[in-house]
């Protein structure tokens, strides 16, 4: 068990389909991603031929997935997509939520009233995040006054 943020990375990719993905992590957490909805972005473009799409590779120390046309995943993206494809949306959610207001372990236990024991387990998925937590998250962000429309 870890009390801090695991610092994945991606040790393995394979096409197995003309937008789907086999990713293997440095974790031992593995799967399958549908990158569909992802590929519609124009940036992705040349990704959208299944010849160029089945070329991708790990890119350096395991950060990101890259392709010869030059596109290129970041492993943080990836990682969300993962956890939503492995039905951990709640750690997903929670992950984005201190991505999006850059708050380390520390100043989330802070901010929720929580041990930062737990902020990491939520964080890595290794703790199921309880709906008050969510809850919690959002009541933050109206109170500092960071609320974003979803």
């Amino acid at each position: 068990m870890s009390t801090t943020d695991n610092a994945r990375t991606i040790k393995a990719v394979r096409a197995t389909g003309p937008s789907t993905l086999h990713l293997s992590w440095s974790d031992g957490t593995t799967a399958s991603l549908d990158l569909t909805a992802m590929l519609a972005d124009r940036a992705f473009a040349p990704l959208r031929d299944a010849e160029e799409f089945a070329r991708a590779e790990v890119g350096d120390w395991g950060h990101s997935l890259c392709w010869p046309s030059g596109a290129e995943l970041g492993a943080d993206t990836l990682w969300l997509e993962t956890l939503s494809a492995t039905g951990h949306d709640d750690a997903r959610t929670f992950l984005e939520w201190r991505t999006r207001h850059a708050l380390s372990l520390s100043k989330a236990a802070d901010a929720l009233g929580i041990s930062r024991r737990m902020i990491a387990y939520y964080s890595n998925g290794e703790k199921k995040v309880p709906k008050p937590i969510l809850l919690a998250c959002r009541g933050w962000e109206v109170s500092e006054g960071m609320h974003q429309a979803a």
